[in-house]
């Protein structure tokens, strides 16, 4: 289906933040001027940034007053939506085919679509790695989707509930909460909860003692927390996650999760009835069945430093989906020694703003497509609001290596980086009427969502 039937059409499969700002540029430039039909294809009917979900979690932000819709981002930006979850491919006849859409009885409301492509771009995202451990999957919680950080906001109030009215005592780990992995998100999620149990005694449920009764508890396999990041990173945070008694965990290997908390390998038990796991990730298992496109050991599209997946010239992939071989100015050196671009953020952000310039030129004809190199600008952990810690990488970087930043700048360039991610779908102005918006009625409701 191509709305303009003489156009080049560009099919966006995924609405996280690089599909839609890939969706919202390709729109403005290409699709206003009718030079190409732009569509974007998701599962859901609405965007929420995926960094914000642990907040969501934990209460601190409303998931309905942060969403956007795809179908008035499409309206107001020169593309179309279409609601569908992409489960087959046929890429000799250059269509994609949309799984029938279920409501919440299972009743199809939304039948078998497919659409044709002249190039598919998928930014389908990741998901949580469980690693194959047993009770992963039917005792933690995830953060994966909007839907799913809601569910998680909801279990927590009713444990808090629950343990308010009881008149027997707390069970062993009724309030305790445990989370595997001691990457950003599962210490951001940390510090969020935290200040969640604070915030919901002082609202009224008092019986409850946050500095008693409420234990919180990082678990990571590895011998330090941010095993990914620099070690003085890892120290700063550290230190803060001290001050607020969230127990780290290291060097302990999680074999088996029950309803009563965490196993590990070296024999500790861990015990926690509120449990959410944070410690891993993979591209979606659909992807190794798309028409025998090459994919990696978690799921990833391999692809070119084009953004081209290698067996099919007109289909590309970016973001935590691709398995984009590491070429950075730094180390360029890198792509040899079989390194990929990590999945973050920033990533998703640089690759979006090449493929809008990669589509320019393919509509042009030009077989000399940009080249993805990997630019670090470093990496921020931001801890509720008591602190922020991070490292400034890029122009900084070339007179003294990376620059460590916390405290109010680090919180600036934390709430910084959303901000860019608004002005990329909504323009300064909007973003900016927004943020004033926020700041004017801020006073008058509690910092966390109470229901």
């Amino acid at each position: 289906m191509n709305t303009y039937k003489n156009l080049h059409h560009i099919v966006v499969v995924g609405g996280g933040a690089g599909g839609l700002e890939l969706a919202t540029k390709l729109g403005n430039q290409l699709g206003k001027k009718k030079k190409a039909a732009i569509t974007l294809i998701d599962c859901t009917l609405t965007h929420l940034w995926k960094p914000l979900l642990h907040e969501v979690a934990a209460g601190s932000l409303n998931s309905c007053e942060d969403e956007l819709d795809y179908l008035g981002q499409s309206h107001w930006h020169h593309f179309q939506f279409r609601l569908g979850r992409m489960d087959r491919l046929d890429r000799k006849k250059q269509e994609v085919s949309l799984a029938p859409t279920l409501d919440d009885e299972g009743n199809e409301y939304i039948p078998r679509r497919t659409f044709h492509y002249d190039t598919l771009v998928i930014a389908v995202g990741s998901t949580t790695n469980d690693f194959g451990i047993p009770g992963v999957r039917e005792h933690c919680m995830f953060l994966d989707t909007r839907k799913q950080a809601d569910y998680f906001h909801q279990y927590l109030f009713r444990s808090f509930y629950t343990a308010h009215a009881q008149k027997e005592p707390l069970r062993e780990g009724q309030l305790h909460i445990a989370i595997a992995g001691a990457g950003a998100t599962g210490i951001e999620l940390s510090a969020e909860l935290h200040e969640s149990a604070y915030q919901l005694a002082e609202f009224g449920l008092d019986q409850v003692k946050p500095d008693t009764d409420v234990k919180i508890t990082i678990v990571e396999a590895s011998d330090r927390i941010l095993p990914d990041l620099p070690p003085r990173l890892s120290e700063k945070v550290s230190k803060a996650l001290e001050k607020l008694n969230i127990e780290t965990c290291t060097n302990q290997r999680i074999t088996e999760v029950t309803a009563d908390g965490f196993k590990t390998e070296s024999g500790k038990f861990i015990p926690a009835e509120i449990k959410a796991w944070a410690a891993g990730i993979k591209a979606p298992d659909l992807l190794k069945e798309l028409d025998s496109l090459e994919t990696n050991r978690i799921n990833q599209l391999v692809v070119k430093p084009t953004l081209q997946t290698t067996l099919d010239e007109n289909i590309f992939a970016f973001g935590d989906c691709a398995a984009c071989p590491l070429n950075t100015n730094s180390n360029p050196d890198a792509d040899e020694k079989g390194e990929t671009v990590p999945p973050r953020a920033q990533a998703a952000n640089q690759q979006a703003s090449m493929l809008v310039k990669t589509m320019r030129q393919r509509l042009k004809g030009d077989s000399s497509l940009p080249v993805y190199k990997y630019v670090d600008y470093g990496s921020l952990v931001n801890m509720s609001h008591h602190t922020a810690v991070g490292y400034l990488m890029g122009k900084l970087s070339k007179l003294s290596g990376s620059v460590m930043i916390e405290g109010i700048v680090a919180r600036f360039v934390y709430i910084s980086l959303y901000k860019m991610h608004l002005i990329a779908l909504h323009g300064p102005i909007r973003m900016g009427l927004s943020t004033l918006a926020n700041l004017l009625t801020r006073k008058a409701k509690p910092r966390m969502k109470l229901h």
